[in-house]
């Protein structure tokens, strides 16, 4: 088994040591001394890069792991012979990802994805940038560094695997080994799989791209690739045109200015979960949340906001990029389109302003470290800079804890002007917390996250702080509670509450317009006199131009339209509306469907 083991291992070390080694070769061809990379640098890279690299070469250690979990019933097993057509393959397949990434990366400026697909069926047209000298010296990389690894495996690799003879054992044996190689691919225990924003550890978008693995960023995206432009496809362009426009326009002047500043401090706190079922002035649960219900007395309190989608990936984007939602997709997933989308952060950076998220979660779930990055964040909080006895929930560090950590940061913060981001989580199942004033686990965990809030804001007022500083309290999507109290993303459930609050507030005020969180973006940039027009699913809802009132949502097969005349949910398997209420209304239909399929439209061409 001695030996079984070793091969396998000696297999692992040279396809890892091969990825590792490519990453200095991209950095390199795509010009990493012009681009001011420091030597430090390629190490950093190599070390970051290093996690998907080893899941990587997981996948492809499991059939000589396979093959070697067979051989040991067979008395002599001819191992170099069955597997060299294997390591060919590979090789070949690994160089070519590996000088295709690194060649069209000056091209592009992504990481090699499933896009190249679209241009094999014209390779004349794909070569036509390039001369015949540029593709042969490339082909001949390829040979080259295909012919180099194959010869390393075989070295690893012993002609013949020797009698073994505890068989039960050694199978048991190789079952562990298969499971460890299946934790590797996994990308270890934690909530978040292998994904490639664990690779991101910077602002550096150059250095941050140098330590994806191309083979696995090219698998990742063929999962997610679809022709998003040509789904939902229910009128023709004019038809589309005609239902969708005037629906998000993207000027206009504020009608009402609520801030005594155009640069303040600001802090946005997206509180996990946090709908309107649990805020009692909004027609939720009672006393679940007295301090927001107390706050927003103080402060704007938006009473008609609308979660534009269900999971916290989604409506991070919604609210942060002011972003459409989508059925059946997660834009934060695809790193290839939320790079491109605009963001508070970002247009808050080209101001001045210093950006940092904090999250005592694992801050790599779905992708959420590349998206942040990528919009803007220049420093990232989570739960791996928290010491582990403060891990005491499932999903990482409570909020009493995490309360705590902002209000020092913010507290001993020097540099002007700033703009943090701070993401809930205690309101999370499973809803266990230290703190037990209400007696059912769900609303609890919502009081106590109210609770941290509270106190939270209390001791900030005291500071001087206050004086420059808005705070924006958004949930990132609604919750559904009680238990089978109706449709799961009827109106009900989507509505959440918005309180901005701080010194920076001219005065209290109840603005009662019907909004998404997606207009959060260009409502605030309005507000501190920022152009916003690229946010083109985010209106002002204190602008002129904002005359249709209307909320828009989306879930797991189906939409939501909402306007004066009441709300239509529709069922898009079934292509039928579900709830229509307080009486069916074509026109609701109509422009939800125009929403989606220009939303659709707008993806497909990012």
């Amino acid at each position: 088994m001695k030996t079984r083991l070793s091969y396998l291992l000696g297999f692992f070390v040279v396809i890892l040591l091969f990825f590792m080694v490519q990453k200095p070769g991209f950095m390199f061809y795509n010009d990493a001394l012009g681009r001011g990379i420091s030597a430090l640098d390629y190490f950093r890279v190599i070390g970051h890069g290093i996690s998907l690299d080893a899941a990587t070469t997981g996948y492809l250690t499991a059939l000589p792991w396979l093959v070697i979990a067979i051989s040991i019933w067979f008395k002599k097993f001819p191992l170099r012979r069955i597997l060299l057509i294997y390591y060919i393959l590979i090789s070949l397949v690994v160089s070519i990802i590996f000088v295709g990434d690194m060649c069209l990366y000056p091209f592009w400026n992504f990481k090699l994805d499933a896009s190249v697909f679209f241009y094999l069926d014209s390779p004349k047209n794909a070569a036509a940038s390039v001369s015949a000298g540029f593709i042969a010296i490339r082909l001949l990389l390829i040979l080259l560094l295909s012919g180099v690894m194959t010869w390393a495996l075989s070295v690893v690799t012993p002609r013949y695997l020797p009698r073994v003879k505890r068989k039960i054992t050694s199978t048991l044996a190789s079952i562990l080994i298969g499971g460890l190689i299946f934790l590797i691919i996994r990308g270890g225990i934690s909530e978040s799989t292998s994904n490639i924003g664990q690779v991101y550890f910077c602002n550096n978008e150059f250095l941050n791209h140098s330590a994806i693995n191309p083979a696995f960023s090219l698998l990742a995206s063929v999962s997610k690739t679809k022709n998003y432009a040509r789904q939902f496809d229910y009128f023709n362009e004019a038809e589309r045109k005609t239902l969708f426009d005037g629906l998000y326009p993207t000027k206009g002047e504020n009608t009402t200015e609520l801030l005594n500043t155009r640069r303040p401090n600001l802090l946005v706190i997206l509180m996990e979960g946090f709908g309107a079922t649990m805020v009692e002035s909004l027609g939720g649960e009672k006393n679940v949340s007295p301090n927001i219900d107390r706050l927003s007395k103080e402060g704007i309190w938006f009473t008609r906001c609308y979660a534009n989608s269900f999971r916290t990936d989604r409506g991070t984007i919604c609210a942060l990029s002011g972003y459409q939602s989508f059925p059946d997709l997660s834009v934060m997933k695809i790193p290839a389109k939320s790079r491109t989308l605009p963001s508070i952060a970002g247009k808050l950076v080209k101001e001045g302003y210093h950006t940092d998220f904090l999250y005592g979660g694992d801050i790599n779930f779905t992708n959420m470290k590349s998206y942040l990055l990528q919009s803007g964040y220049q420093k990232l909080t989570a739960n791996t800079d928290f010491p582990l006895e403060q891990h005491q929930n499932a999903w990482g560090v409570n909020d009493n804890i995490t309360f705590e950590h902002l209000y020092q940061v913010l507290t001993e913060r020097k540099e002007t002007p700033w703009h943090t981001t701070f993401l809930t989580l205690s309101s999370h199942e499973p809803f266990e917390v230290p703190y037990h004033r209400l007696q059912e686990a769900k609303p609890n965990a919502f009081a106590f996250t109210d609770h941290c809030l509270g106190q939270f804001i209390d001791r900030l007022k005291q500071t001087p702080v206050w004086k420059d500083l808005l705070v924006i309290c958004v949930p990132d999507h609604g919750f559904y509670y009680p238990d089978n109290s109706g449709h799961g993303h009827d109106d009900r459930i989507h509505h959440i509450p918005m309180l901005w609050l701080g010194g920076a507030i001219k005065q209290p005020m109840v603005i009662d317009r019907l909004m998404n969180q997606s207009d959060l973006a260009a409502t605030l940039l309005a507000q501190l006199g920022i152009d916003h027009s690229e946010f083109n699913f985010s209106r002002n809802v204190l602008g002129t131009e904002y005359t249709y009132p209307f909320a828009y949502w989306s879930f797991g097969g189906g939409y939501a339209f909402a306007d004066s005349t009441g709300v239509s949910v529709m069922d898009l398997n079934a292509d039928r509306p579900i709830i229509e209420r307080p009486s069916p209304d074509k026109n609701r239909i109509l422009k939800g469907k125009a929403i989606l399929q220009s939303s659709y439209d707008d993806f497909g061409a990012r």
